[in-house]
């Protein structure tokens, strides 16, 4: 079963493995196999699911929505996000306006089926709004109970530093970040988790399993698997391109022995890995079929010793990205429209 922890510097706590369906539901997976993999992620203790209305153009939420119907909603901590188009994309259908996030929540309670969500996430930064009327909106929407707490994704240092000092002027809580981290992607550690820790907030990761390549499924000078995320243009083929070198895969598949001395399977072994970093409270795993969810679980509660840690560093080595800039380098430089 799964470990909880505290959620930044609040009395919330969640599941350290949170089931989150960027790529999945609404998308690759029909409902009903979507729904399953829920169950699953119930079934194995996790209590936190986390969602955006962009996934799918706004279907993933709903039919979270659905797998979720009948559960007692004061035992699940539900989690979405605004910013990204939605809808037939016109002007204001994207970005961090107070028009653009007061339709938004609305829009993603109705689909979730709940009258709030635990947390709501600014999906990017938005260079294009002033950052006051953003977080004002988010004030709003606390105060309205549409949500409990706030957080942000893929921010870097000095916007969550002025966005947390705007979130305590108005009277409510950022306590999150919800970034991409895992063995080969370590580039919030430098500022990112630093600033984070200083102000109360924690770290909820996205692919942990670096999209699949920390599973060890991609050879080193093999072709693809045929199904699998490098191969789906819709679902991801582009991010996973930066870490199908042969390089790199030939590192991971040196961490086979390493795992295997935790009686892990190399994708738990990942999700373990970014666990053992105190300002991460969870990782984010999503799931094609209800077994994956019972495997990734596994991971919960694994202590990594110092002595393993030191060897998965040197086994890496070169291949891992700890440029701090990135964050800012990946993020949009104008609002998408």
């Amino acid at each position: 079963m799964v470990n909880y922890r505290y959620l930044g510097n609040s009395g919330l706590k969640i599941s350290e493995i949170t089931y989150g369906n960027w790529l999945t539901h609404g998308s690759q997976v029909e409902n009903d196999a979507a729904t399953a993999c829920v169950r699953a992620a119930l079934d194995a203790g996790i209590s936190t699911f986390d969602t955006a209305d962009v996934y799918a153009n706004t279907k993933a939420e709903q039919v979270l929505g659905d797998a979720l119907k009948g559960e007692r909603r004061e035992s699940l901590e539900i989690f979405t996000k605004v910013y990204w188009p939605t809808g037939p994309g016109g002007p204001n259908d994207t970005g961090l306006s107070r028009k653009h996030i007061m339709e938004s929540i609305n829009g993603s309670l109705t689909r979730l089926g709940t009258d709030y969500v635990d947390l709501y996430q600014a999906h990017r930064f938005d260079t294009e709004t002033p950052l006051e009327e953003t977080m004002q909106a988010f004030a709003d929407i606390v105060r309205q109970g549409k949500a409990l707490y706030i957080g942000v994704s893929e921010w870097t240092a000095d916007q969550i530093r002025a966005g947390h000092a705007l979130s305590k002027e108005l009277g409510f809580q950022l306590i999150s970040s919800q970034p991409q981290y895992s063995m080969l992607w370590r580039v919030i550690e430098d500022e990112v988790v630093p600033t984070s820790a200083e102000l109360g907030i924690s770290q909820i990761v996205w692919s942990p399993v670096a999209q699949g390549v920390l599973t060890g499924k991609y050879a080193p000078g093999a072709e693809l698997p045929a199904g699998s995320r490098a191969t789906d243009e819709k679902g991801g083929a582009n991010m996973i391109k930066r870490f199908l070198d042969d390089d790199v895969l030939r590192r991971v598949q040196e961490l086979k022995p390493v795992a295997d001395e935790l009686d892990l399977s190399l994708a738990q072994l990942a999700v373990a890995w970014v666990l053992q970093n105190k300002n991460v409270a969870a990782a984010l795993i999503g799931a094609s079929r209800p077994e994956q969810v019972a495997e990734n679980v596994k991971a919960s509660g694994v202590v990594i010793p110092d002595e393993l840690l030191t060897k998965i560093d040197t086994i890496l080595g070169d291949v891992v990205e700890r440029d701090a800039s990135k964050t800012a380098e990946t993020a949009p430089k104008g609002r998408v429209a």
